[in-house]
């Protein structure tokens, strides 16, 4: 890693944005489309606001036998990296709208959230669950 990654990692820690390690699997039925759109994914959560992301690792490409019924083959590819978000609701986005397979938080060891970022968090949570419902024909409540 360069110096000037390494100061940029610094400063934003300082600045108390959380720092992560995330790990994303794609599975596709050929190698050009896991590779193309895993990487293709990747490069869309870079120009994400409030989020820093780096050492970026791909994996090697594993061929998996009958991943899904009437599917023969598929082919899984990963990528692991650590990222910087500016506060725990960019995470949440980030994790919602990118559906990494692990999430670990790395630092700092305790979080502290304002009242308006959490209702921030849960309007965030409330909004794909509304976009989940109007794909699937609304949301189940008992009665």
């Amino acid at each position: 890693m360069d110096s000037d990654t390494k100061d940029k990692i610094q400063k934003k820690m300082k600045d108390g944005w959380i720092k992560s390690w995330m790990m994303i699997e794609v599975m596709a039925v050929s190698e050009s489309a896991a590779k193309s759109s895993l990487e293709k994914h990747v490069q869309k959560m870079e120009t994400e606001k409030g989020a820093f992301l780096y050492d970026k690792k791909f994996g090697e490409m594993d061929k998996i036998d009958n991943p899904l019924p009437n599917v023969p083959h598929g082919f899984s590819y990963v990528v692991e990296f650590e990222i910087l978000t500016q506060n725990l609701d960019r995470l949440m986005t980030i994790v919602m709208n990118y559906g990494p397979s692990s999430v670990e938080i790395l630092e700092p060891d305790e979080l502290k959230i304002p009242l308006g970022e959490a209702q921030g968090i849960l309007n965030s949570v409330s909004a794909m669950m509304h976009k989940f419902a109007s794909q699937t024909g609304g949301i189940i409540v008992s009665s």
